[in-house]
């Protein structure tokens, strides 16, 4: 039997994609509906692309003796729902139904710990280095299966919902191709409609 590539399994888990599940999570707020889509950059050790490290920081093992980078985040609890790797692989840390520890201190149109409602996307890369085509092919695989779930009505970076500190996911990433591709979801160009 196969798997549809955007069937949904209980809490929110996509059954095609890596699955490796995060104990940094939570249950959202009872009335809270999944409406926001964030989108992230993340690299271990920072700027550096492969290996298994951002896994381990989203699981909790992430080794301290390898790099003094590791030593000041290893013990923080955090997770994203989704990671997309370099090559477009996808897992999933965190069932969508679920808060992931992704967003922090936010808000978004008025609406405070975007933690709550919103589903944060992890994309290995950084500020200032273009991502891959795979990513972006991974990235609407994800955007067009959470949309036929929840009623997302917006994409935003995460230096929109927490501007001044995150900066993510940087000036490299091409928001006007995720503009063109679901321009009801993104504000005007230069506006974070926050």
């Amino acid at each position: 039997m196969t798997v549809a590539a955007d069937e949904w399994l209980e809490n929110g888990w996509l059954a095609a994609v890596d699955r490796k599940e995060s104990p940094n999570f939570g249950e959202r707020p009872i009335d809270a509906e999944v409406s926001l889509i964030v989108v992230h950059n993340i690299s271990l050790p920072p700027g550096e692309f492969g290996g298994n490290w951002v896994e381990d920081f989203f699981l909790n093992r992430l080794d301290a003796a390898v790099h003094p980078y590791f030593a000041e985040i290893s013990g923080l609890e955090v997770s994203a729902h989704f990671y997309v790797r370099r090559d477009g692989r996808i897992v999933q840390f965190v069932g969508c139904d679920l808060r992931a520890w992704h967003a922090g201190r936010s808000q978004w149109r008025g609406c405070e710990n975007c933690n709550d409602y919103s589903v944060g996307i992890e994309l290995e890369g950084c500020d200032d280095r273009p991502f891959e085509a795979a990513q972006y092919a991974a990235l609407v695989r994800l955007i067009d299966a959470l949309r036929r779930r929840y009623p997302i009505a917006a994409i935003a970076g995460h230096s929109e919902i927490a501007p001044g500190r995150k900066t993510d996911p940087g000036d490299a990433f091409d928001w006007a191709f995720v503009a063109g591709r679901y321009p009801g979801l993104r504000p005007a160009a230069g506006l974070s409609d926050r």
